[in-house]
């Protein structure tokens, strides 16, 4: 190797690995079009804020939108995991997003005729969590088809850069717009971004589950689904580890008066700490190349579920704005690595005919696990205090995890080579 060649292949092995995008044109097009409608429902979901909030006044509304999407994410998740798992992935995740593109066009003309009321953005906001929940196991279950199992990892790296970069970009760009033309300019451009989606999903391959045996040409049960997971130990601790940090040490709910109250700040210092985490999180994807050599994946999960409740600990016990922020983004990096590890264990221990239902336990998981924590933090908050909610949450995701890791001590011995359930 050259002396100039040795320094780019070093920077290749940092940087996130590129290789499934150059390997799998199906996979190029899946994450492009995830890429830009992830943008394009980061800016409709804050467009759908402000509206409401504009027509009632009332932060009750607001926090009811959200409340509007959960349920329907819990409960389509587990059914939209079995319907992955009985017809052909490509069809269900074209007609999903066939869906979540009309609902876009239905946002749309609700503002050309000027109707403003508070029930049609709820149903529609209910419509597309559905639509989402549908989309969301078919869209997964693709990718362990698609590439090899080695390049699982780098592909759920670039899957997580794709929900940040939404995260991120997408209500940045929706306050834009919105200012300056409105809230029909911001819904019609979601509803272009949707188009990258339908067309990633109309290119793709016949998708047909692999089922066998007596399994072929029945529709799949959640309950199996459910009973396969209840007798795999390293598939539950991925869904144990994740609700851990989630539920114990996630302290988004505390961002306005942590701003207020440690830090003397105002909406743009809650915007600043929402924002931390979100950034660690991309750039745990954009450094991410040195994943792919990771066969521990076990270990590294339970590392990074660590390293989150302890980098949120130090958090609850600074009053340095700068120094916080950094550790919601060292915070944000671990999750990064924990949800990559945890989706490739998923795709590859998992067989495809029961792909989809893990896939819908997924995304009840990571839907409800968090809006469990906001509730459970506030509570602590008002019990004690901010600070005792936040470190003492930080301190009993460490706890949880050790625990898990001591009771099922074969999870970290877990090897990526020899993937075992």
């Amino acid at each position: 190797m050259t002396e100039s060649a040795e320094p780019r292949a070093r920077r290749t092995h940092i940087l996130a690995d590129l290789t499934p995008l150059r390997t799998s044109p199906d996979y190029r097009r899946l994450w492009f079009g995830n890429t830009v409608s992830w943008i394009g429902q980061g800016m409709t979901a804050l467009a759908v804020s402000l509206q409401v909030y504009d027509i009632t006044g009332s932060a009750f509304s607001v926090g009811l939108i959200g409340f509007c999407s959960l349920v329907p994410l819990v409960v389509f998740g587990l059914y939209g995991g079995a319907v992955a798992d009985t017809v052909d992935r490509r069809k269900l995740g074209l007609f999903s997003a066939a869906g979540s593109f009309g609902l876009s066009l239905v946002l749309v003309a609700a503002t050309v005729v000027g109707i403003e009321h508070v029930g049609l953005l709820c149903a529609i906001v209910a419509l597309q969590a559905v639509c989402f929940a549908l989309n969301a196991p078919a869209r997964s279950s693709m990718i362990a088809r698609l590439l090899p199992a080695e390049q699982l990892p780098a592909a759920n790296a670039l899957t997580t850069m794709t929900s940040t970069t939404g995260t991120l970009i997408g209500p940045m760009l929706g306050g834009l717009i919105v200012g300056w033309w409105g809230y029909r300019a911001a819904y019609s451009v979601d509803a272009v971004c949707f188009t990258a989606s339908l067309y990633a999903m109309w290119r793709m391959p016949s998708m047909l589950p692999d089922r066998k045996g007596g399994e072929a040409g029945k529709r799949a049960s959640v309950l199996d689904g459910l009973r396969f997971l209840g007798t795999r130990p390293n598939l539950r601790m991925t869904f144990f580890t994740d609700l851990c940090a989630m539920v114990l040490a996630h302290p988004r709910a505390l961002f306005p008066a942590v701003a207020v109250l440690w830090y003397g700040g105002d909406a743009r210092t809650t915007g600043l700490l929402v924002a931390a985490p979100a950034l660690g999180a991309l750039l745990g994807g954009v450094f991410s190349g040195w994943l792919g050599r990771i066969r521990r994946h076990g270990l590294a999960i339970l590392l990074a579920v660590g390293s989150w409740g302890t980098a949120i600990a130090v958090f609850g016990l600074t009053r340095n704005l700068w120094l916080g922020l950094l550790f919601l983004a060292l915070a944000g990096c671990a999750d990064t690595v924990s949800m990559v590890f945890r989706n490739t264990m998923l795709q590859a221990a998992v067989p495809d005919e029961l792909r989809g239902r893990l896939q819908g336990v997924f995304i009840v998981v990571v839907a409800g696990g968090p809006r469990l924590g906001d509730f459970l933090a506030g509570s602590a908050a008002d019990l004690a205090s901010p600070a005792v909610a936040v470190t003492g949450g930080g301190i009993l995701c460490v706890t949880g995890v050790t625990l898990l890791a001591l009771k099922w001590r074969a999870f970290a011995r877990y090897d990526a080579r020899d993937p075992q359930p």
